[in-house]
């Protein structure tokens, strides 16, 4: 498999970008109580190939479990496998998600950033992680599509995920599909408790408003989220600990003026988790 740098798609088509919900840990391939909690989490996952205008000529991935001093992107022609993930049963030790890398799209997703100011760095040892990983192997089973992961940026500003997401949008252009990998709703403190719900409820509300207006007002709410979405948005994703919120965030920026609409939801553990897409 080629790892150049992608070419345009040859429909012409721009590629869209989602914020997906990744799971917890191996979820979809383990046992798990009750038996269908992620499922249609799953399903979704499942159905994005065919909502693509095209066969996207690579997989641009942020994940939530890489946080690192500046963006840092992915360099390995051939990444191995990250498990950073604790407690698992032994089998889910030994997925394997051979998909090549995109060294030659790092080095353009490097450039696109070094031309919007903003610093980056490419990583030729670090493998993939549980949040390209576990999603992926569900959506793209096949792992014949190339894939940059890339990560976010230690210090959690929300505006600063932004302006990298804008500085890399041209990617979808390419026909590079933007996919940013976290948890709409992640309180580990609130899994499983009732109180959750109307809390979670009440967050989806307002990322669902938040993302269907026009650009300038929503990555204005955005970069205001802790404030703007009320007291719900800490309670969502408590203080130093919003990195599975922040993806979303690199995804609206790479949004430019598309509009994000909700594509799926469930509730899972007690809490309303969700995808959205832009255009």
């Amino acid at each position: 498999m080629s790892t150049t740098a992608p070419t345009p798609s040859p429909s012409g088509a721009r590629m869209p970008a989602f914020y997906i919900p990744h799971g917890a840990g191996p979820c979809f391939f383990m046992d798990w109580n009750p038996p269908d909690a992620w499922d249609q989490t799953a399903a979704f996952l499942r159905g994005i190939p065919a909502s693509l205008p095209a066969r996207p000529t690579a997989i641009v991935l942020v994940t939530a479990h890489w946080l690192a001093p500046q963006v840092t992107l992915t360099g390995s022609a051939r990444p191995g496998m990250l498990f950073d993930y604790y407690g698992f049963p032994p089998h889910t030790y030994e997925l394997r998600y051979p998909a090549p890398g995109a060294p030659a799209l790092a080095e353009r997703a490097r450039a696109l950033l070094a031309g919007a100011g903003i610093a980056a760095t490419v990583d030729t040892q670090r493998g993939y992680d549980h949040g390209t990983f576990v999603p992926l192997l569900v959506a793209f089973p096949d792992a014949d599509v190339p894939v940059l992961q890339v990560s976010l940026l230690g210090s959690l500003n929300a505006q600063a995920h932004l302006d990298y997401g804008r500085a890399l949008a041209p990617l979808r252009d390419d026909g590079a599909l933007i996919i940013g990998s976290g948890m709409s709703y992640h309180n580990m403190r609130g899994y499983g408790d009732p109180r959750s719900t109307p809390i979670s409820i009440e967050f989806d509300r307002w990322l669902t408003d938040t993302l269907a207006l026009p650009a300038a007002e929503r990555d204005a709410r955005l970069a205001a989220w802790d404030t703007a979405a009320g007291p719900a948005g800490r309670l969502c994703h408590p203080p130093r600990a919003e990195e599975h919120l922040l993806p979303l965030h690199v995804v609206a920026g790479a949004a430019g003026e598309s509009v994000g609409r909700k594509v799926f939801s469930d509730e899972v553990l007690r809490t309303t988790i969700s995808a959205f897409r832009f255009d």
